[in-house]
């Protein structure tokens, strides 16, 4: 993985590609490349490091040429380095671009080696390149060696297929990882979102699970895993991409945690109407189904867990309705009880997350009663294969580390909850507390936001330290996760967040002076229960920063600093505890100097398991 863009067309595409890439680079990669068939030629071009290297590059040398593809890598088998780099090649006849991890690579390396293929690289996506190269010696037909080729592969695979011989054609295949085709005015175009095809099309259709498809500048042939012809027209999109401009702000993370009151507002807007959520907004059947449910089952992964873990809380406490968590890696590889009656709940935020998906397919066949998607990204795999699906309407998110994705999941969740609360019984008086308090929280939000300058203050203690604890109780706890998960994403420090009861079974022995504590405390229930804990990391040294409302009455004194939080209602709070966080994971890493938009090592969209 990470990004693909391929053109067929009548003008040079070389510009067309390099833009695709650029509009793929918030995923997060490490080396970027393209092939451009040149009159029966394939020429290729790859850099290490960012697309601007590859572009500066293309400036030097350029590629003139009407059918190319090219890609952004995040590596997964062989360090990033330019020979690893894709496309890659079988001779000079055949280019491959790759997306997810062929599990058989290795078996298959064998059998082509044996045939007298040599490998340059340690990936595994040149394996592809040899076996539609062997394929296609013995077919003269690309269509049938992709079929072919792609029936001997394990894992999964997004992969577009060139052939020197064959100017204006393209073969797609796609199995686990996404595919987009889109539609020109005498050309076609292929990525692994559509967002890197905006500038020249919008008119698209997406592959399905199992097909393979044949594109040439004016058609599309589509075929399904059993290679019978699939028909299926293409659709106009209206999704906008604003990651050209970050505006006045330093970086798109900075920018997008500023946009989250619009974000939540634009999540609500429509979907509450005279203080009443209508359930029909998750889908035509929804309100029968969040009749008859009698649990539910939410798995998701990074991030859209810790908003799952939020959810549960609320599943239980507002709709009496259990709930299940479990991160999506976890869950599609182990035997599970179906509870009866269950709701499937799905949450990412691209819509394409491999284990999620994989989750998904599997509860599928496992009895659920429904299934649910809350995700962002309209058309993705996970929205098309449930059957029911929310649209938390973030708007594009190019930072790595999810803000407003993160935060508009949980508006999303919060009103799922109080739509099935209603069908359960809940009463008018009470849903409409609820409705008004998720309403206040794009205003609270802002309000949050101007503790900015405290929090920038306060990040300096943290630029020397290589360890942080994060604590919180109760629903607060998965804030607390999420809290640790931002520090450590951007700044590199290492950051463990544990339910602050905790702390006596263990993590007290890591307490001490150069060990910064934050601290997740709202006015709520479990305050005092809090306030003990505190206390015990006081007595060993510690030192405290503590996220509170007003009402708490804590004050910065030895050992505590305190950021003042206002939150009026203690259902949302932890929507609204969540800024804060983010606000100081940004400011540290940018006191440490690290790549904030796109940390090392990490992608956006994990489309491999």
């Amino acid at each position: 993985m990470c990004g693909i863009v391929g053109a067929v067309a009548q003008r040079d595409v070389s510009e067309i590609l390099v833009e695709g890439l650029r509009r793929l680079e918030y995923r997060g990669y490490d080396s970027a490349g393209l092939a451009i068939n040149q009159n029966n030629q394939i020429s290729r071009l790859r850099r290490l490091g960012k697309v601007k290297e590859l572009s500066d590059a293309l400036a030097l040398e350029p590629l003139p040429g009407g059918t190319g593809i090219a890609h952004t890598r995040w590596a997964t088998h062989g360090e990033p380095s330019e020979i690893n780099a894709h496309p890659h090649v079988s001779g000079n006849d055949i280019a491959v671009v790759h997306n997810g991890i062929i599990e058989n690579h290795q078996e298959l390396k064998d059998i082509l080696t044996s045939k007298g293929y040599s490998f340059e690289s340690a990936t595994d996506t040149e394996v592809i390149a040899h076996l539609v190269a062997d394929e296609y010696k013995q077919t003269k037909d690309l269509l049938i060696a992709v079929q072919r080729a792609v029936k001997l592969l394990e894992g999964a695979y997004g992969t577009v297929v060139m052939h020197k011989d064959l100017p204006e054609q393209l073969i797609v295949a796609r199995s686990g990882s996404p595919l987009v085709v889109g539609k020109g005015i005498g050309e076609m175009f292929v990525a692994s979102d559509q967002l890197a095809l905006l500038p020249v099309t919008r008119q698209f259709l997406y592959l399905e699970e199992g097909e393979v498809a044949n594109v040439t500048r004016t058609s599309i042939d589509i075929y399904d895993s059993n290679d019978k012809p699939v028909d299926r027209n293409f659709e106009e999109s209206n999704i906008e991409h604003d990651a050209g401009d970050k505006g006045p702000y330093r970086h798109y993370m900075l920018k997008e945690i500023y946009e989250q009151p619009d974000a939540i507002a634009n999540t609500l807007e429509g979907r509450i109407k005279d203080g009443d959520i209508n359930s029909n907004i998750f889908g035509e059947h929804a309100k029968n189904i969040f009749s008859e449910l009698e649990a539910i089952q939410i798995v998701a992964c990074g991030t859209s867990y810790h908003a799952a873990m939020v959810a549960r809380y609320w599943c239980e406490s507002i709709a009496n309705v259990p709930c299940l968590v479990e991160i999506a890696s976890e869950y599609r590889y182990r035997k599970s009880v179906v509870p009866k009656k269950a709701l499937f709940i799905t949450i990412s935020q691209s819509g394409e997350t491999a284990d999620t998906l994989a989750a998904l397919r599997v509860a599928k066949e496992s009895g659920f009663m429904s299934s649910l998607s809350i995700c962002n990204v309209p058309g993705s795999s996970l929205v098309r294969e449930s059957d029911l699906s929310f649209m938390t309407r973030a708007g594009a998110e190019i930072g790595v580390a999810s803000t407003k994705a993160f935060t508009t999941q949980l508006a999303s969740l919060l009103m799922l909850v109080i739509a099935i609360a209603k069908q359960k019984g809940m009463s008018e008086d009470t849903s409409r507390k609820l409705v008004s308090a998720l309403e206040a929280v794009p205003g609270e939000i802002k309000q949050s936001l101007e503790q900015d300058p405290i929090i920038q203050e306060l990040a300096e203690d943290f630029s020397e330290k290589h360890h942080s604890l994060f604590l919180g109780r109760g629903e607060q706890y998965p804030i607390a996760m999420e809290g640790a998960l931002k520090l450590k994403e951007i700044s590199y420090i290492h950051a463990e967040a544990y339910a602050a009861g905790e702390l006596k079974h263990g993590p007290l022995a890591l307490i001490d002076h150069e060990m910064p504590i934050v601290v997740v405390a709202p006015k709520n229930e479990l305050y005092e229960k809090l306030k003990s804990n505190m206390e015990e990391v006081r007595a060993r040294g510690g030192q405290l920063y503590v996220f509170a409302d007003s009402e708490s009455k804590i004050k910065n004194e030895s050992g505590i600093k305190v950021v003042p939080v206002i939150s009026n209602h203690e259902v949302t709070a932890p929507i609204i505890y969540t800024l804060p966080l983010q606000l100081l994971s940004y400011h540290v890493a940018v006191i440490k100097g690290t790549d904030v938009d796109q940390p090392r090592n990490l992608a956006k969209s994990v489309t491999v398991e």
